[in-house]
């Protein structure tokens, strides 16, 4: 079985990302949990556990352009399905967080606060978002008006100051109402 889970969903900048692990039942790593409720320090090394014991694991994106024509869930279950596909071995069977799953030809279940709940899912929330948290930390060196580094694309205070002062990167997602309504130079 492998546990997927995505990292990005609520930021108005930058990709969604998705990971998709199997993990080794004699090497679960200690300590995995909701990457939300882990300090960046408990992911990093935790990145390190997964990606060296596990027995599979696939990291993939939608980009702001993917998520701006279907929309953030759509982009959300094309990037799980991305991080599945590229597993090997291939699981046979999907656990996905939250309420959907993508369509694949295996079986799959949805399991609500999965990131907190099983070990699979864990893992991936942890490998999502330690990915994505790179991506947007490479963005702040190429746009550093917008603070990405401090924000991640989440739409702080900070991020919506910059974002009115400078107008929209190209790695905003124009489909999210704070970009489409900004009133930007």
């Amino acid at each position: 079985m492998c546990g997927v889970d995505e990292a990005g969903r609520g930021p108005i900048a930058g990709p969604v990302c998705a990971a998709a692990v199997i993990l080794d039942p004699g090497r679960v790593p200690t300590g995995l949990n909701d990457s939300k409720k882990l300090s960046p320090a408990q992911r990093e090394a935790l990145e390190t556990c997964v990606k060296s014991d596990a027995v599979a694991w696939a990291v993939a994106f939608a980009t702001v352009e993917e998520i701006d024509r279907m929309n953030i869930l759509q982009a959300s279950l094309l990037a799980m399905a991305r991080a599945v596909r590229g597993l090997e071995p291939a699981p046979e069977l999907a656990a996905f967080d939250g309420l959907h799953c993508p369509v694949l030809p295996i079986p799959r279940i949805a399991v609500v606060q999965g990131d907190a709940r099983v070990a699979a899912i864990s893992a991936a929330s942890i490998l999502a978002k330690t990915a994505r948290d790179r991506v947007m930390e490479a963005l702040a060196l190429e746009y550093p008006q917008y603070a990405f580094e401090r924000h991640k694309g989440y739409p702080t205070p900070t991020h919506l100051e910059r974002l009115r002062a400078h107008g929209p990167s190209p790695h905003h997602r124009r489909s999210f109402a704070p970009v489409r309504d900004c009133t930007c130079p």
